[in-house]
């Protein structure tokens, strides 16, 4: 009976040992297919030195200038309409909350150039709100305005789901206790859930703005790609690719170390936030 039991034992081990093996190969082939290709430009950008042969400097500040100051305009408008959405969504229950729930999120998972189209319909001289901005001397369709509503269409999402997540965190029991020492209404958000749901409101932004300054499709249909006006640096890309490819490369460096440097902070966040929930 012993002797059984250990051949058993060894079966099954070797059986372990299999799939460990397996997973372990489709792990190492899901990670080369989506680490290679960062990997690869990181490498190209770095042996061909492509900072030193950029024609034309100007045209990058530009692009850069104009993605550092859209995407700012992005994240504060992010947070003013973004928190009290998040809040409503992660402490009410009211009839069409899935449904609201859903046009929320479908940003994240619509095909860029759909939602350039849909901006369009919407804010441009013909469409259905940009008809009646237009007749007031509001032109919005390939401005700076075009850009940072584009970009907050993508992005905005981002921010809305952690930090529903975050204040969904939050005891009900600190709220009552909140009451009933006296905090009520802005006051108790305020001094109460803010400091608490912080962390998740800062990973948020944080993604949000990545997402927002690596925004292309919407923004090049309803927003245009003209230089120093609305040409982002995701556009300058684009538009630089077939005449100058380490100019491309360069400006591609650029936004990849950007946001790693955003998923960096933005996890280092959520670990600490995980940490206080325990």
């Amino acid at each position: 009976m012993p002797l059984m039991k250990i051949r058993a034992q060894a079966v099954h081990s070797r059986k372990l040992s299999a799939d460990r093996l397996l997973v372990f190969a489709a792990s190492a082939f899901g990670f080369l297919l989506l680490a290679v290709p960062v990997l690869v430009l990181l490498g190209r950008g770095v042996s061909s030195r492509a900072w030193e042969g950029l024609p034309d400097s100007a045209v990058i500040f530009s692009a850069a200038l104009l993605s550092f100051a859209s995407t700012a305009a992005v994240v504060c408008l992010t947070a003013v309409l973004g928190t009290p959405l998040a809040y409503a969504l992660s402490r009410y229950n009211f009839r069409g909350k899935r449904f609201v729930s859903l046009f929320i999120e479908l940003p994240i998972v619509m095909p860029p150039a759909v939602a350039g189209l849909a901006l369009l319909l919407t804010f441009g001289r013909a469409g259905a709100i940009g008809s009646y901005l237009a007749d007031a001397g509001l032109v919005i369709p390939f401005s700076i305005f075009a850009v940072i509503i584009a970009q907050f269409f993508i992005s905005a999402p981002f921010y809305i789901r952690s930090a529903q997540v975050g204040f969904a965190g939050i005891a009900t029991e600190v709220e009552d206790a909140a009451r009933v020492d006296g905090a009520h209404g802005w006051l108790m958000f305020w001094y109460i859930i803010l400091p608490i749901a912080w962390r998740a409101l800062i990973s948020g932004m944080i993604l949000s703005w990545a997402r927002a300054l690596g925004e292309f499709g919407a923004t090049i249909l309803f927003a245009g790609n003209l230089q120093g006006k609305t040409q982002t640096m995701p556009l300058l890309v684009y538009s630089i690719f077939e005449r100058d490819i380490d100019a491309a490369i360069w400006t591609g460096l650029i936004l990849i170390v950007l946001a790693m440097v955003a998923l960096f902070l933005s996890q280092g966040l959520a670990r600490a936030q995980d940490r206080l929930s325990r």
